[in-house]
This record gives C-alpha cells, sequence and structure tokens, in this order.
C-alpha cells in the first residue's frame, strides 16, 4: 500500500487558545480530511500514557516533546523513552557530512544557546532565534576547544547549531532536547546523573569565555541575542548505522536531519510533491515550521502558517487521496504534551455523512475528540 505520514508538531494549539484560534480558520481541505479519518492507534507512542487509544499524553516534565519521542521510537533511537533526549548524535554526525560518523566512544550534541536572565532563574530560548550563522559559530566553537581538551573531551563541528563531544565517561546522562526545555527554568531540564557536576563546570568555563567575545559583541550591537552558552542532548554510541529504513523522507531538516541517516532515501526540499512520486510505498514528511510560533506564543504568526500548510500540504494531500496517487495518508498532530494520530484512506473519504470540521485539532485535555 502506497502511504504517506506527516507529522506537524504544534498543529495542536493550547486548550485555552483552541476555541478562538480555531474560530480564526477556514481549512476545507485539512477539516475533510479529519472528519473522514479514524484513530491510528498503532501510530502513537507512550509518552507518558495514553489518553484515548490514538491520543498520547505526557506530564509536562518529559525530556523530550511527544513528536520527537515519536520519531525517536520510529528508528529505534529511544534509548531512554521521554525519559531522556533521542539518541540522535551518532546519526546526526553521520547526516552531516562536516562531522563525519564517529568509529567509537558515546557522543553528545553540543548546541550553542541563549540563556536568558529572568528575576531569579534562567530560561532557555528557542535555539532558531538565535539565526547564528556559520562564521560566528566556527568562532565561538574555537574559543570553547580549549575548555574542553582541558577536560580531556574531544569536540567537533558540525553545523552552526550542532556541534558534538565524545564523553564515553557520561553515557548514564539524562538530558532534555533544547525545545522541550525552550521557555522553561533550566533547572530541572539540566543533564542529570553523575557526570553532570563534570558538565556544568566546563559549561561555566565557557560561558566566561564567551562573555565578552567579539561575535557577542557584535551580535549586541546589532541587537541580536548573546550566544551565552551550551546544550547538552542527544547522547548515543557510536555503533555500525542499522539497516536503512525502507521510506523516503523529506522536510528533515536541522537537528532533525539525524534521522534521514536511517532512511533508504532523501528529498533535500520540504515539499510535497518530490515526495508523492518516490518509488518507495513509505512516504514520511515532517513539516516542522509550527514549533518557533508555537514556542514563542506567537499565535497570529503560527495562524498564518497553518493556513498556508492549507494550500501547500492539505489539498494537494486531499486530491493525492482522491486520484488515488495515495491509497492512506497518517497525520500526527501534536503540541508540548500531547500527540494524536489519524489515518484517512481513499474509501473514508466516501464517508459523507461526516460533516468537515476542525474539531480534531483539539487536544484531549480540552476536548473528546470528534467521533461522528
Amino acid at each position: 500500500m502506497s502511504d504517506i505520514t506527516v507529522v506537524l508538531p504544534f498543529s495542536l494549539p493550547p486548550a485555552e487558545l483552541a476555541p478562538d484560534l480555531l474560530r480564526a480558520l477556514t481549512l476545507p481541505s485539512l477539516a475533510m480530511l479529519l472528519a473522514r479519518a479514524e484513530p491510528a492507534r498503532s501510530a502513537v507512542g507512550k509518552a507518558g500514557g495514553a489518553r484515548d487509544e490514538n491520543s498520547a499524553v505526557a506530564d509536562g516534565f518529559a525530556r523530550a516533546l511527544p513528536h520527537e519521542t515519536w520519531l525517536a521510537r520510529r528508528f529505534g533511537l529511544d534509548e531512554k523513552g521521554d525519559r531522556s533526549s533521542p539518541a540522535i548524535a551518532a546519526m546526526l554526525m553521520a547526516a552531516q557530512k562536516s562531522a563525519s560518523a564517529p568509529a567509537d566512544g558515546y557522543w553528545f550534541v553540543v548546541s550553542p544557546v541563549h540563556f536568558h536572565v529572568a528575576r531569579d532563574h534562567l530560561v532557555l530560548t528557542d535555539t532558531r532565534s538565535l539565526a547564528l550563522s556559520e562564521n560566528d559559530a566556527m568562532d565561538l566553537f574555537t574559543a570553547a576547544l580549549p575548555a574542553f581538551e582541558e577536560a580531556g573531551l574531544m569536540l567537533r563541528f558540525g553545523s552552526a547549531g550542532s556541534w558534538f563531544v565524545r564523553a564515553d565517561a557520561w553515557r548514564d546522562m539524562v538530558t532534555a532536547t533544547a525545545d522541550a526545555a525552550c521557555g522553561h527554568n533550566i533547572d530541572i531540564w539540566m543533564p542529570q546523573g553523575p557526570s553532570a557536576r563534570a558538565w556544568r563546570k566546563l559549561q561555566n568555563s565557557v560561558q566566561m569565555d564567551w562573555h565578552a567575545h567579539p561575535v557577542n559583541a557584535a551580535r549586541s550591537n546589532a541587537g541580536q541575542q548573546p550566544v551565552n552558552s551550551l546544550w547538552l542532548w542527544g547522547g548515543a554510541q557510536a555503533l555500525p548505522p542499522p539497516s536503512r529504513v525502507p521510506v523516503a523522507m523529506a522536510g528533515f531538516q536541522g537537528w532533525f536531519a539525524g534521522f534521514t541517516a536511517l532512511a533508504s532515501s532523501v528529498v533535500d526540499a520540504p515539499d510535497l510533491a518530490p515526495l508523492l512520486v518516490a518509488t518507495e510505498p513509505h512516504r514520511l514528511l515532517l513539516r516542522a515550521e509550527l514549533i518557533g510560533p508555537a514556542l514563542a506564543g506567537d499565535w497570529a504568526e503560527w495562524l498564518d502558517r497553518v493556513r498556508e500548510l492549507e494550500i501547500t500540504l492539505f489539498a494537494p494531500l486531499l486530491a493525492a487521496l482522491r486520484t488515488g496517487q495515495i491509497e492512506r495518508l497518517q497525520i500526527i498532530l501534536g503540541h508540548a504534551t500531547e500527540l494524536q494520530a489519524w489515518s484517512v484512506t481513499r474509501a473514508s473519504l466516501r464517508r459523507f455523512w461526516r460533516t468537515p470540521s476542525l474539531t480534531r485539532l483539539r487536544s484531549a485535555s480540552s476536548s473528546p475528540a470528534n467521533a461522528a
């Protein structure tokens, strides 16, 4: 069967805002798809315990967001479940040619970040807002390198947002993804474990080296946030890559590119059209453009991007189902603490008695799914 799974992080609006946001949306194609869909029970991972058969709800303190955990489980990179971040470091290194895949050791992703100083604590801001250039990232990397070497650790540059450190003694460290910790007091989200103190010491050393760095001086003069710390996550053993999964993937950019090292084929652009003509019967599309606005609480921008998805994604998907270009569509909806999965086929589109509706964009915590 030819099918496509579309993962849409933060497509579910917050419960308290859902009524107003959904009233502002007219999405005929998505409304049709969701109304004619059935729960895709097998698609949802155990992100803190299921509320519905097709809905997983986390407690808000999971160290990976529901869509991150779902992807990690889909590709077998969930060594510690949502108790820690996905074990992505080795696969991300393999996907980034500049870093090259490690032959041995235990590796973590190291991300340059900005900590916002609140009244009595530090808050991790969205890494996307840094817009750090490759040149500036390399300058900061060079400045941080001596501290890592002094600690006896190997540091590699991958991209502006992803560096890698080999730390074999830290394999028991429990870490969180930057998006899971974003907007929160970092104290409970910092790496935990026997080696946590060693990491904090190293982190503090780099913070001091960067405090008056020319890159940060220039960023401050330009009204940009300084890069004032590092985020450690994604710990993974450097093992021979498992057999590639027979799936075509598109839209996996940033750190999500690590999953592409396990796919049989990858479409560089996040567009739907190339994926529809892929030869693999199973195809996976990640559309991540709603994450930034949702984390920032910019709901006007979120609405604009959802409306764009109606044109560029939902309408073409509905047309592909109707013409038989694909036989089944699976839609993974989520927000910071919940994941829902729905499956719609060409045959199920004929259920004319189900009125197109966006009711299923409400989370399980705000209202029951429309089962009409």
